[in-house]
């Protein structure tokens, strides 16, 4: 079973930081397309970062473009995502995706669909 495990959610005040990380149980991220979901209140999962293979490209939903920076460490089978000068728009659960076909190579809208393997969620409240 490949599972994927967010860590570092939190409630935090408005204009704040978090890291989120998300690491492999069971498989290598090296293969895989990376990806991180923000789920807000009465909302659809939506995508907000992809990074390929080999940090090749990054690319951001507009909503949090210039505020969130998504990394991976190889050697630690890692993925992360730094969320600055936060907004109770950002409230919701993050989810960490993995795409093991990386056909899209994080081009293009970002979909659900695209990705195989999730973790269960980490929960991020932002109180202004």
């Amino acid at each position: 079973q490949l599972t994927l495990v967010e860590s570092g959610g939190g409630s935090v005040q408005s204009g704040e930081s978090l890291r989120l990380s998300c690491t492999a149980v069971g498989f290598a991220l090296d293969p895989y397309i990376m990806a991180w979901f923000h789920l807000a209140p009465g909302s659809k999962r939506e995508g907000i970062s992809c990074i390929t293979t080999g940090s090749r490209r990054t690319t951001y939903a507009t909503s949090v473009k210039g505020r969130f920076t998504i990394s991976r460490d190889t050697s630690k089978n890692m993925l992360y995502l730094q969320m600055n000068n936060l907004t109770s728009e950002d409230t919701g659960y993050y989810f960490c995706a993995a795409d093991r076909w990386a056909i899209h190579d994080c081009l293009g809208p970002m979909s659900t669909s695209q990705y195989e393997h999730w973790g269960q969620g980490t929960q991020v409240t932002v109180s202004s």
